[in-house]
């Protein structure tokens, strides 16, 4: 297995959206505004960020990170993901850390701790690139979609008898040295008209409202037609 950069392998490029974004992400997860506007220039503007691990001809998993401005502190975090992202690709302030924007691993590769070589190789380029303020992940709880009525202040502090975190993917970022530091309640807004929510999660929406739909980590607000999703994150620092 090794990492290689999309941007020196075409053929994944093609490859990626369907073996590993499509299969791994909710259909909605696509559609947020920052996402939409930057992602295409991620492998044009930061490269080495952009990575993929791959055994031969086969693809198994993907890291996409983006540098941005960050002094350290709680009060200059971002919001959440969609400010990051946006911060990342428009401020100009110095890039001092880097902020993690997804990991995918393919479902047959999954259980293969795959997922915490992603996790290092985020905290490998940011060291290389000079980024001395770390990783700063907004972190999607894995079993987060099971509360979707628990705030993420709340649910970001639940813990297991051993001591070690309730949530499987907080609990594997902690295992490899991330640090909670906050919770991220509006990481990234989604809105479009119910149709298109209908379309996404094969769920009807009759009427203005507040649903529960499956793998959504909170709720969906609907009115006049037009459906609002708020995903909450945590904000996970990891040092380098």
């Amino acid at each position: 297995m090794k990492i290689v950069r999309y941007a020196d392998r075409a053929d994944l490029m093609q490859r990626r959206f369907e073996e590993l974004t499509r299969p791994t992400f909710p259909a909605y997860m696509n559609e947020n505004e920052p996402g939409n506007l930057y992602w295409g220039r991620l492998y044009t503007d930061f490269p080495d960020f952009q990575v993929a691990l791959v055994d031969g001809d086969e693809l198994l998993a993907e890291a996409h990170a983006v540098p941005l401005p960050w002094d350290g502190t709680s009060a200059d975090l971002p919001s959440g993901w969609d400010e990051g992202f946006v911060r990342g690709m428009t401020s100009d302030r110095e890039h001092t850390a880097l902020m993690a924007i997804a990991i995918s691993v393919a479902p047959g590769q999954q259980g293969r701790q795959l997922s915490s070589r992603m996790i290092q190789t985020f905290v490998d380029n940011a060291r290389a690139a000079g980024l001395s303020g770390g990783v700063i992940a907004p972190v999607r709880p894995t079993w987060k979609e099971r509360y979707p009525l628990i705030p993420i202040e709340q649910y970001m502090l639940w813990r297991r008898d051993d001591g070690s975190h309730f949530d499987p993917w907080l609990r594997i970022h902690e295992r490899v040295g991330g640090e909670i530091l906050e919770a991220a309640p509006r990481s990234m807004v989604i809105r479009a008209p119910a149709t298109d929510w209908a379309e996404w999660t094969d769920m009807a929406f009759p009427g203005d409202g507040e649903y529960v739909f499956p793998g959504a980590l909170a709720t969906l607000v609907v009115e006049d037609g037009i459906g609002t999703h708020v995903e909450p994150n945590v904000w996970v620092l990891h040092r380098i």
